[in-house]
């Protein structure tokens, strides 16, 4: 496949339901996520909008796939950067599988556009977010990085 591609995994101590509940949780997902909230119903094909804590609409997509507990597949598009914006929709895959006391949680970002600008972004994005949903999920803080 021609593209871009980021991938990100990491392993929490928490139940696949309890970081289920953290990823679609508006009021908890702002906590790791830099007071930024998805606005959406969780239900396949819908749409969903990631909004800015003044208001703004940072990203926007649909919901492809919805597997509570286990997987979720958006379709994403940024709004706030012109040059992001025109490179398209792209897909992300969070995958969530129980390993013994922890959860693994695997994050691939894609789209169909070579040395993509928005894979670049979201490759310094992710691994912040994700860090602090660990973080707040094992310690109850979030390293606010």
């Amino acid at each position: 496949m021609a593209g871009s591609k980021f991938v990100y995994v990491t392993f929490i101590r928490t139940t696949p339901e309890e970081l289920w509940s953290a990823i679609v949780n508006p009021d908890f997902m702002r906590k790791y996520w830099f007071n930024i909230h998805f606005d959406t119903d969780w239900k396949l094909g819908s749409s969903w909008k990631m909004m800015f804590p003044d208001g703004r609409v940072a990203d926007t997509g649909e919901i492809v796939e919805i597997e509570p507990a286990k997987r979720l597949v958006l379709k994403w598009r940024n709004e706030f950067r012109p040059e992001l914006k025109a490179e398209g929709y792209s897909q992300c895959v969070f995958q969530i599988e129980p390993v013994g006391n922890a959860t693994k949680l695997s994050i691939t970002h894609t789209i169909d556009v070579e040395n993509a600008k928005f894979i670049d972004a979201v490759s310094g994005g992710w691994p912040r977010i994700l860090s602090n949903l660990k973080s707040l999920l094992e310690t109850g803080e979030v390293m606010e990085i």
